[in-house]
């Protein structure tokens, strides 16, 4: 009954995953075909394709890698991808180009670029791009509010208010007390304990400035984070007052602004951390791929299905986020050189947007390879940890 569960809960993850992808390349398409952009195919997963049906002049695809997706939009499709995917022109049928995708999407989704020998004009390759991350967020609030409406979902955010401190861990060690309510730590504020646990993550094995409400009064604790040898997270040794709470972090409130805040708000500041010289190193390590998306969304299936969905929406509007970053291969790539076309009155050169667009491509290439290296060790680590963990601690958690 457990192989059942488990091939039922990694079906409800690939669907669940594939919804995400397919709502990313829909907006595209419907932006594509509204301005009479033509569309040559529309595939859910990558690499082999499985299942093909060409109607109406797009070809629908079914591919053998599931986590992934891509449509082909020749006119706004970078002439260095295809190259590197081995999908110019002149392959032929049941080629190269028969199968490979024109843009391969991987956390985070990198389906367009800009092509220089596109004649489209410029505000339309925009709207094309844009069209995608939209997607991603009408799906994100779709998702919002209907886990308002649902009676069985769970919310709660846990206070940053400390309730009980652990014998010689690092709360302990800097004087911190039950009762003190962490405000900021390194500067930055803090109001709920995921707000807190961010902050101490980012900061890494480094030591950090606490700034704690005790009593009324405004006090600075200095303390260094202890690292788990298995996840690799850090952690102050201390419980939060309302640790008894059952919501996942992403379920703050029932307000659907409420839980779409902490989604833009979480990623923003991720990424305003891996930009800060001295905040940069931790935040990368902290970093998850891949394979720490996929385990994240299964363990959300098997504990609750409203939690997926809200980790669902979670990863939608990283997604939109993400891809709308000034990088090129991204959308925010294509938003990127078709501004330039708009403000230069003329488009970037051929050569050297096919070259930075290969840069740009080879390094998320090897980003992605090495995520899903540390997330596989990581995650190795960790099952090995519990697989170690005595049963009287296993039924502890």
């Amino acid at each position: 009954m457990n192989m059942i569960i488990t091939i039922l809960c990694i079906v409800a993850c690939v669907l669940l995953f594939s919804v995400a992808i397919f709502i990313h390349e829909l907006g595209h398409f419907i932006a594509a075909r509204a301005l009479g952009i033509a569309v040559d195919a529309f595939s859910i997963g990558m690499g082999p394709v499985l299942w093909k049906k060409t109607h109406k002049g797009v070809e629908w695809r079914i591919s053998a890698i599931p986590f992934g997706g891509y449509v082909s939009i020749p006119q706004v499709d970078p002439e260095g991808t295809k190259k590197l995917q081995g999908t110019d022109a002149k392959d032929g049928e049941g080629g190269a180009a028969e199968d490979a995708p024109s843009k391969a999407v991987t956390p985070p989704p990198a389906d367009l670029a800009v092509s220089q020998a596109s004649e489209i004009p410029a505000w339309k390759a925009i709207v094309v791009a844009v069209a995608g991350p939209l997607g991603n967020l009408v799906l994100a609030v779709v998702l919002a509010i209907a886990l308002a409406c649902i009676p069985g979902a769970r919310f709660g955010e846990m206070s940053s208010e400390i309730g009980d401190v652990m014998p010689d861990g690092p709360a302990a060690k800097a004087g911190m007390k039950s009762g003190d309510i962490v405000t900021a730590v390194n500067g930055n504020a803090v109001k709920t304990w995921s707000d807190m646990q961010t902050e101490v993550q980012i900061a890494g094995g480094k030591e950090a400035v606490f700034g704690v409400l005790r009593g009324g009064t405004n006090a600075v604790l200095r303390l260094t984070p202890l690292r788990d040898t298995a996840s690799g997270a850090y952690y102050i040794m201390a419980f939060s007052t309302t640790n008894h709470t059952k919501a996942a972090a992403w379920m703050p409130a029932r307000n659907p602004l409420r839980q779409l805040e902490w989604d833009a708000m979480s990623i923003a500041r991720i990424l305003r951390a891996l930009v800060t010289p001295r905040e940069a190193k931790s935040a990368a390590k902290a970093l998850g791929g891949p394979v720490m998306i996929a385990e994240g969304l299964y363990r959300q299936v098997r504990r609750n299905f409203w939690d997926a969905l809200g980790f669902l929406r979670f990863l939608c509007v990283n997604l939109a986020i993400l891809n709308l970053l000034p990088i090129p291969v991204l959308d925010g790539g294509l938003v990127l050189f078709a501004l330039y076309e708009l403000l230069m009155r003329r488009k970037v050169p051929p050569k050297l947007s096919e070259w930075v667009t290969k840069c740009f491509m080879y390094l998320l290439i090897a980003l992605m390879l090495i995520l899903v290296w540390r997330d596989s060790v990581r995650s190795y680590r960790i099952h090995t940890a519990e697989d170690e963990c005595p049963k009287e601690e296993k039924l502890a958690k």
